[in-house]
């Protein structure tokens, strides 16, 4: 049934713990309402680093609010995927209220928001995680104090590696948590300076203090982990729970969707489904933290390897789409740095980081599938006049929509729009 606090119904939940283990009381009252209210076509989404259960649900009720005046006459259902992830409180949100976002003129310090949500992600390590917010509010000097604090990071990402799923070179921990903290920590200083700079010229760009980056070394810290979580949870965990949808409910179309990180859980539910599983009709991506070679046959820099979800787009029937953006900031910038932090002289800053990293960093909502024969690029306009194709990889420039959002994230979370909505209905074929 709705939720109170959602505006399109019939909706229901379903929350994952970092095993993937399902809800199995949600996981049921699904199988048993779906035939019960003759829901032909099912909308799954799957938010990205939303740090609770509210914001998640915020996100889906204004991500669905247009969907059933686009499409009147389709049997629609929805249901909101929850899973364990986070996201630093100096992310802004366009257009969400400021309890859920604040504003990303903060300190560098770890604010006590952020805190609580690191402490709820990680619940063994609260004392590591007390002991880096006071590192970043005291600053010890020299690379020893550096040095220290990167140690730390590493500890607190120590057992979250998950074998045999999602785990493969391609997609593997980023070189970032082996390199040199304090080197590191002046990059990624000097790419937050960089990013500000372009949000606000006036202010002019200044020499940064490593420091300024550390937060940013423990940010992608997160990331990392909720990366790999994002995997754990859609292979293990909504993959079999869509097996079981379809076994129960003969003839249900479901149509994935995911934001950031929440586009890999869906992604990699697809290596989830149970053999035979047709069910699946479309998958949409809305900046899709995660290698733009997931889907390659051939990873263009090691010809013997290929992306970690080859050929699982061809268990869906019907298109794969991704939507990206230029505009997004924290795909643009500090996921290659972050994946790719060389050690080496050159300098990285600001929208020149993924041309001198190179290609083999790049991530799906920055650029779109890559290394896939065949696969389409449209740009949003062209997408929704003309249509898109009914099988395969394709994907859609959609920045002149994703626009809106300030450092360090850029627009990475500005997917709030009807247009998008219309991408994923045109995705499944509804109405």
């Amino acid at each position: 049934m709705a939720d109170p606090g959602t505006i399109v119904s019939p909706y229901w939940e379903l929350t994952f713990d970092a095993d993937g283990d399902v809800d199995g009381s949600e996981r049921d009252r699904l199988l048993a309402q779906v035939a019960e209210r003759g829901v032909r076509d099912l909308m799954v989404f799957a938010h990205g680093w939303n740090d609770d259960r509210s914001s998640a649900t915020a996100l889906y009720r204004r991500f669905f609010a247009p969907i059933p005046g686009l499409a009147p006459h389709a049997r629609l259902g929805y249901v909101g995927v929850i899973w364990p992830s986070m996201r630093f409180s100096d992310e802004p949100i366009p257009d969400f209220p400021r309890s859920t976002a604040v504003a990303a003129a903060q300190p560098a310090g770890l604010d006590a928001d952020t805190q609580r949500a690191l402490v709820a992600v990680f619940p063994d390590r609260a004392a590591l995680i007390g002991r880096l917010a006071r590192m970043l509010d005291e600053r010890p000097d020299g690379a020893q104090g550096l040095a220290e604090f990167g140690r730390l990071v590493r500890q607190l990402i120590d057992g979250e590696r998950l074998p045999g799923v999602a785990d493969t070179e391609e997609e593997g921990e980023p070189r970032v948590f082996a390199e040199d903290p304090a080197t590191a920590c002046a990059e990624f200083a000097e790419a937050l300076a960089s990013v500000r700079s372009a949000a606000a010229p006036a202010e002019g760009f200044s020499i940064p203090n490593p420091w300024e980056g550390a937060k940013e070394l423990l940010r992608q810290a997160a990331y990392y982990t909720m990366k790999r979580r994002a995997g754990t949870v859609g292979e293990r965990g909504l993959g079999p729970a869509i097996g079981r949808l379809a076994g129960a409910v003969p003839g249900v179309r479901v149509h994935l969707m995911g934001h950031s990180f929440g586009g890999r859980l869906v992604s990699f539910a697809l290596r989830g489904l149970p053999d035979g599983v047709g069910a699946v009709k479309s998958v949409t991506l809305l900046q899709g933290a995660f290698s733009h070679y997931a889907f390659a046959e051939r990873v263009p820099q090691a010809p013997d390897q290929a992306g970690a979800l080859k050929d699982q787009q061809r268990r869906i029937d019907g298109p794969l789409v991704a939507c990206y953006s230029h505009f997004d900031s924290a795909l643009g910038t500090f996921y290659p740095l972050a994946s790719r932090l060389s050690g080496d002289d050159r300098s990285c800053v600001g929208s020149e980081i993924a041309a001198l990293l190179g290609p083999e960093w790049g991530a799906m909502g920055h650029d779109g599938v890559q290394a896939v024969p065949g696969a389409a690029r449209l740009d949003l306009a062209t997408a929704l006049a003309s249509g898109l194709p009914a099988t395969g990889c394709v994907s859609v420039d959609a920045a002149s929509v994703v626009r809106r959002g300030g450092p360090p994230a850029g627009a990475h979370s500005d997917i709030v729009h009807a247009e998008l909505a219309r991408v994923v209905l045109a995705a499944g074929r509804i109405g």
